[in-house]
């Protein structure tokens, strides 16, 4: 399949395949935003979003806090009220958060914790394996890692021993690959999202990180693209479309991450 296709055909080719958005930002500016760097991002609502996916089979999705949002709640507690069960959160809490508050947030639709190694904005790395196994065992959480896959060789050994991973963006850098597949066949997932801010052939990888545990690959649009050289498009998804068969991609694009994140209905 080539994905030189009509609008049409684009639009008929996306229908095909229900979505499980596994990673979107909802940029809220009624609620506390922190410049990261001296960056501070446009606004991107969650009217913003749905439009944006208009036309997709979106079948729910995962709600990312970023930098800039730090330990903020508020927005996404309100973000997961506007969009629905079928919706999950990915937040970012400090090592002293209180049990009956990841009980309460989880109640929520929170799913998941981030640590943000590459911009800032969450806890940091020291508390990872405390945190991660904390979160786990009250709310059965797993972590999301915003980390350059040159740095998980220094974190393999801590990786492998918590009960459940996800790492952004495909790694970013090829110099970590080797690493991340390792990870990967130890169970880690993966998010095939934010294509442009990687320094490496994105179908390559898709097919080696497929290879190496089907169930791993979670695609997400990365939406609204906060930094990212080129914002998402239609090809992002086509490009998974183009590079798996039909049952592959469905997994890619939705399955593995409903069975990853476990929304409350999808």
């Amino acid at each position: 399949m080539g994905l030189m296709i009509s609008i049409k055909g684009v639009a008929n080719l996306i229908n095909k395949f229900q979505l499980f958005d596994s990673h979107f930002h909802i940029i809220d500016k009624t609620f506390p935003l922190i410049p990261n760097n001296g960056y501070m991002p446009e606004e991107f609502t969650c009217n913003d979003y749905l439009e944006k996916v208009n036309g997709y089979d979106v079948c729910g999705g995962a709600i990312v806090s970023g930098s800039f949002q730090a330990f903020d709640q508020g927005y996404l507690i309100a973000a997961l009220e506007k969009l629905g069960p079928a919706f999950v959160g990915v937040t970012q809490l400090p090592a002293t958060v209180s049990d009956d508050e990841i009980i309460q947030l989880n109640e929520c639709g929170v799913r998941a914790v981030r640590f943000n190694l590459k911009r800032g904005g969450s806890e940091e790395i020291a508390h990872l394996s405390s945190l991660a196994k904390r979160v786990y065992e009250i709310a059965n959480w797993h972590v999301e890692l915003y980390v350059d896959a040159s740095e998980l060789s220094g974190l393999y050994d801590t990786l492998i021993k918590l009960p459940a991973v996800s790492i952004d963006h495909l790694g970013l850098s090829k110099s970590g690959l080797k690493t991340l597949l390792k990870l990967v066949e130890k169970g880690v997932h993966v998010k095939a999202t934010g294509f442009s801010r990687v320094g490496f052939d994105v179908k390559t990888a898709l097919n080696d990180l497929y290879s190496a545990n089907p169930n791993s690959l979670m695609f997400g649009t990365d939406l609204p693209s906060t930094r990212a050289p080129k914002p998402y498009s239609d090809n992002d998804l086509l490009l998974v479309v183009d590079t798996f068969d039909s049952e592959a991609a469905n997994r890619v694009l939705s399955s593995n991450a409903i069975e990853f994140y476990k929304p409350q209905v999808c």
